[in-house]
């Protein structure tokens, strides 16, 4: 995982919280015992061994409960087993001895360090079973010798279980929670990137689709007549120059992020355009509709669904007439542009055309529907809930 500062920070933290303190803890309680001279010869020479091997033991299976994914215990069995017979040398030389605070010691950080890789109710199971278990050596050590402090010998050590379980299992499930945090925060980022490709990708199909379909038009048309009427061909490369000019400066400001596609803007250059291809095109705008005035982003998607109406209207049909209906209806804005002798259907393309738009209306709480009527005659409308720009 590509750790930020922070993080890798907190990592540090929560290892030297949780591996270097069972360590630490360990060495000092044993420690001091391997070295107190009234202890015989024969139950301390065994403590230093084990310690060291459930020290080491420890710290491998603590810092593999920190690695970035959910922690597996199989690759590392051999060393929960080593800990597990290290930890029960631990426990019996001091208990043999009626130290009834140390011998716990070991266990009790061993069952930590299994609670570590089991599931929530396996942790409840093991935790809950290791604290009733630990009251039974201690109580019957003091009882069969016959020593006082029975109450501090079996509670001691169930104490002592259940204060490492919780010291170990917190810091180690901070850890958790803040790796998941980072990887979704990186995963946002990612998302949001992929947000912007695919609005850069939206934006540029919208106006090199519309340019070049105008362009791919005007240029047959030049080539149709180019013997018949040079001057009129003339005119119409001249227009073709023109478009591919407006073309490659749309271009650079979608690169730029500064274009901004608006409805107005849309209608007039449908007209101009449908005109340009010998399509009837009848605007019906409501005046009161026009007048509006709407937010910067409802006249934007608005106006993409103009212009990708009228790239299909040119892609994919042989139209005669196309009309286009504006109006403001209480709290919606509707969009309504339809033409006749269509032969293909725009939705089934690459989904970056009306099926795109679909989407992006639909998350803006709006709606983008095309149907056939009357056989060739097709329809798009779109719905848009009013958003009034500010004064």
């Amino acid at each position: 995982m590509d750790n930020g500062a922070g993080l890798t920070s907190f990592r540090r933290y929560t290892w030297w919280a949780v591996p270097g303190t069972v360590v630490c803890v360990l060495v000092l309680a044993y420690g001091s015992w391997a070295l107190d001279g009234d202890v015989p010869l024969w139950a301390r020479a065994p403590v230093v061994p084990a310690l060291g091997v459930h020290a080491v033991a420890a710290a491998v299976l603590l810092g593999g409960a920190m690695e970035d994914r959910t922690p597996v215990l199989r690759p590392l069995a051999g060393w929960l087993v080593t800990a597990c017979l290290a930890a029960a040398a631990l426990a019996v030389l001091p208990l043999a001895r009626h130290n009834y605070g140390l011998w716990a010691v070991a266990p009790a950080v061993t069952v930590a360090i299994v609670a570590v890789y089991l599931s929530a109710a396996g942790k409840l199971w093991l935790i809950g079973g290791a604290v009733v278990l630990a009251l039974v050596p201690g109580s019957a050590v003091n009882l069969l010798a016959g020593d006082e402090d029975l109450a501090y010998a079996a509670l001691f050590p169930a104490c002592l279980t259940a204060f490492t379980v919780w010291t170990v299992l917190g810091p180690l499930w901070a850890w958790r929670i803040a790796g998941r945090l980072d990887r979704a925060r990186r995963l946002e980022a990612e998302l949001a990137v992929k947000d912007e490709r695919l609005r850069f990708a939206s934006d540029l199909h919208d106006i090199q689709g519309h340019h070049l379909q105008v362009i791919a038009l005007k240029a047959e048309l030049a080539s149709r007549i180019a013997e018949v009427d040079p001057a009129c061909a003339s005119g119409e490369m001249q227009e073709i120059r023109r478009l591919c000019t407006d073309a490659l400066r749309d271009t650079r400001a979608v690169v730029r992020g500064i274009r901004r596609t608006t409805l107005d803007g849309e209608i007039a250059n449908a007209t101009r355009v449908l005109a340009a291809a010998g399509i009837d095109a009848r605007m019906n705008l409501e005046p009161a509709a026009v007048q509006e005035e709407l937010s910067d982003s409802v006249r934007q998607l608005l106006g993409l669904v103009m212009r990708e109406a009228t790239t299909n209207v040119l892609r994919h049909s042989q139209a005669r007439h196309a009309e286009v209906d504006y109006r403001v209806s209480g709290e919606l804005a509707l969009l309504r542009i339809s033409n006749d002798q269509a032969h293909a259907h725009p939705g089934t393309g690459d989904g970056t055309g009306l099926l795109g738009l679909a989407e992006r209306l639909r998350s803006a709480g709006g709606e983008l529907t095309w149907e056939r009527e009357d056989g060739d005659r097709f329809v798009v409308t779109a719905t848009l809930p009013v958003q009034r720009s500010e004064e």
